[in-house]
């Protein structure tokens, strides 16, 4: 790793988010994987969707071996400053309805959807059965 330690923002390494262009962060430290692109065992796209964002647990995730951790040493370009990193958001489940235990209406709704046309058909047939001419 370098000698000296370059401190980046936040917002100038996640401007670095194209093929040509590509850093990450992990474990609070800057990479410039841009000469990797072509080389990763996942394919850019991989890469590309880490950036932006503190990549940690997408790398750790995968379970990278010494080898793998090995090779990031090649890619080393600084720290991050890690006031300028965005707090991560948590996740708010959606609210959901309460739960009716009386279905009653839909239950009725889908009963007269059922006997409403055949209590037409049935007069229907009354009514030509009265009618009909002998």
């Amino acid at each position: 790793m370098a000698s000296e330690k370059k401190v980046l923002a936040f917002e100038e390494v996640s401007q670095h988010n194209k093929t040509k262009d590509c850093w990450l962060i992990i474990s609070g430290k800057v990479y410039d994987v841009t000469p990797f692109m072509d080389d990763h065992p996942g394919g850019d796209e991989v890469l590309l969707s880490s950036t932006g964002k503190d990549a940690t647990n997408d790398f750790e995730d995968v379970g990278h071996s010494d080898t793998a951790r090995d090779m990031m040493e090649k890619y080393y370009i600084g720290e991050i400053d890690s006031s300028t990193v965005p707090a991560t958001r948590t996740y708010v489940a959606p609210v959901q309805p309460a739960y009716n235990q009386d279905k009653t209406p839909e239950f009725i709704i889908k009963i007269l959807q059922f006997l409403v046309p055949i209590v037409i058909l049935g007069l229907a047939l009354l009514v030509r059965q009265y009618t009909k001419k002998e």
